[in-house]
């Protein structure tokens, strides 16, 4: 009996030994294959652009190819489960959205994942300004000559959005209930899709990203009303804010982040941390993502964290008190 003990042992003794060195190989080899990661929403946006700009910094840094999938639809649902589901190895990452890691949770009874337990946070990546633009037709220039019109004509303007519970619609039922009008929502798959509708003034206003919307303020297509941001943007400096256009207290943003499946290994947390806040951090990067109106965070994974269940609850808010439903 007593060799059959010293036996179980020394078998014990090398099995945790052998797994301890399988740990520490997998934290040394880690990638040592293609990466994917997944937008949930359409190629042409803010999410879209910030994955591709880190993809491309990953692969430099680690030799290994990082490979950019949209698959868009059910307000991003369709994305973020993929990565729920996915083996939780590092392999398979996302970008988690005010859509799919804030609003979602409320605007939906069943999702096929929960939104805090079925991930694990890597990183708060860039926060996105809101901008407020409208199509030359429904002649308006300011925040004021909007709000003047929308009074007039309760319910009569059409505004655009990346789809319900989007940062683009809460901002814009925000902007309602403190101007005290009413506009009609028109959702769409992703705030890129949109702007067919949009540029030929069949929807008249939208809140979004100034990375989707500069080209064409730029251009004249469309007329930018006011910044969602507390301050001026530094991209835009004679743009007020929505604020100090007739609306005080206004503000609202987009953020983007990335996220990989729950109980991802710490040693591989670690390097997605390290790896993307480098990424961001490097000029090319930087310098991209700063001249469309983003703002470069780059935060540790507890941070995240905390950050996602605030935002749930601030989303929760609005959803209720605007009864938001989904289509």
């Amino acid at each position: 009996m007593q060799f059959l003990r010293r036996a179980f042992a020394a078998f014990t003794a090398l099995a945790l030994s052998t797994l301890c060195a399988a740990s520490v190989a997998h934290a040394d080899t880690f990638p040592d294959k293609p990466i994917r990661i997944i937008v949930p929403y359409v190629p042409g946006g803010s999410t879209d652009l910030l994955a591709r700009v880190v993809a491309k910094q990953l692969t430099a840094q680690w030799g290994q190819p990082v490979i950019v999938e949209n698959h868009p639809g059910a307000n991003g649902i369709i994305g973020a489960d993929l990565v729920a589901k996915a083996p939780a190895d590092g392999y398979v990452i996302g970008i988690a959205s005010p859509g799919t890691h804030a609003a979602n949770a409320s605007l939906y009874t069943h999702l096929p994942y929960d939104t805090v337990r079925s991930f694990t946070p890597i990183t708060l990546a860039v926060n996105a300004p809101l901008v407020l633009v409208a199509h030359p037709s429904l002649q308006v220039k300011t925040v004021q000559e909007l709000i003047a019109k929308a009074k007039a004509n309760p319910g009569k303007i059409s505004y655009a959005s990346g789809g319900i519970g989007s940062s683009q619609h809460l901002a814009m039922e925000l902007f309602d209930h403190m101007a005290d009008i009413s506009m009609t929502h028109v959702p769409y798959k992703g705030s890129a899709n949109s702007y067919t509708d949009l540029l030929g003034g069949r929807v008249k206003v939208e809140f979004d990203a100034f990375t989707a919307a500069m080209p064409y303020i730029k251009s004249g297509q469309l007329i930018a009303l006011g910044v969602a941001a507390a301050k001026r943007v530094p991209a835009f400096p004679n743009l007020p804010t929505v604020a100090e256009s007739g609306v005080p207290g206004f503000e609202a943003s987009s953020w983007y982040g990335f996220v990989a499946p729950a109980n991802l290994p710490k040693d591989v947390l670690a390097k997605l941390n390290a790896g993307i806040v480098k990424a961001l951090q490097t000029p090319a990067a930087h310098d991209t993502l700063t001249n469309v109106g983003l703002v470069v965070v780059g935060n540790t994974p507890d941070q995240f964290a905390q950050f996602i269940k605030d935002q749930m609850a601030l989303a929760g808010k609005v959803v209720k008190w605007a009864a938001i439903k989904p289509q």
